[in-house]
């Protein structure tokens, strides 16, 4: 993972290394599961940061340690951490895939300042691509919390339905939240595909001049993998919004 960001969301933060215990695993879209966590005493973070896992790997002389990135997709109000991940054919996710529940394992954080602004006055615009939504459900279901008192606007792009994650999460908060709106989008889908009749193709200027008007005073926020961000942050410009106001993070080898 790596982020292109503003200097000034950077804030301060302490990186501690915590023991924690899998809780959990769901499968929550086609081959992606979300991993739920123990979250342990003192921890605490802003929605939008992330973590490393690190899992042991064998025992005696051939042992080792493999280390993961990932960004919070839970409430910074959830009793538990969780995370969220495409499972590939990797050493890390074959060893998380097979982890017993009740495993400890190391946690280390919280990382990034990749955070919604401060001022509630200046909407928010999220753009995300498959797995890139992780971020973006801390943020919204943080601030769900009584009620969400910006204008959010999220756009979600997924090949296809099953391969959508939180999915129903999404649906509800948008559904018991008149500030935020949801706009998901499918690049492999076509117009009606079993009677779907939302927005089809990538999230490009076309869309979003559909969905948001005007970007005046805007602050837009980008998550996914390298060539959707690029794509996404490329669009927004054509719009005409300033770089400043353009915030990223590329999610790498998810």
């Amino acid at each position: 993972m790596s982020s292109k960001l503003d200097p000034s969301t950077e804030v301060a933060q302490t990186e501690i290394d915590y023991s924690t215990k899998l809780l959990n695993r769901t499968e929550i879209a086609e081959d992606t599961f979300a991993f739920e966590f123990e979250r342990p005493s003192g921890f605490h973070f802003k929605p939008g940061q992330f973590i490393d896992l690190t899992l042991q790997q064998g025992t005696g002389q051939g042992a080792g340690r493999l280390v993961h990135t990932f960004s919070i997709a839970s409430s910074q109000f959830a009793p538990y951490i969780s995370v969220a991940t495409r499972m590939r054919d990797t050493p890390f996710k074959r060893a998380l895939a097979s982890l017993p529940l009740g495993t400890e394992i190391e946690m280390r954080g919280p990382m990034g300042s990749f955070l919604l602004h401060s001022n509630p006055a200046r909407p928010a615009v999220l753009l995300a691509g498959g797995i890139g939504i992780a971020p973006f459900l801390s943020m919204i279901s943080s601030a769900a919390i009584g009620s969400i008192n910006r204008a959010i606007s999220l756009f979600y792009a997924n090949r296809s339905l099953e391969n959508a994650a939180f999915m129903g999460n999404l649906l509800d908060l948008a559904a018991s939240n008149k500030n935020l709106r949801f706009i998901p989008t499918f690049t492999r889908l076509k117009a009606d595909h079993h009677g779907w009749a939302g927005a089809v193709g990538h999230i490009d200027t076309r869309l979003l001049a559909a969905h948001i008007g005007t970007a005046q005073n805007t602050i837009f926020y980008i998550a996914g993998p390298p060539a959707m961000v690029a794509a996404a942050r490329q669009s927004v410009v054509d719009l005409g919004v300033n770089e400043d106001d353009i915030r990223s993070e590329e999610f790498l080898g998810y």
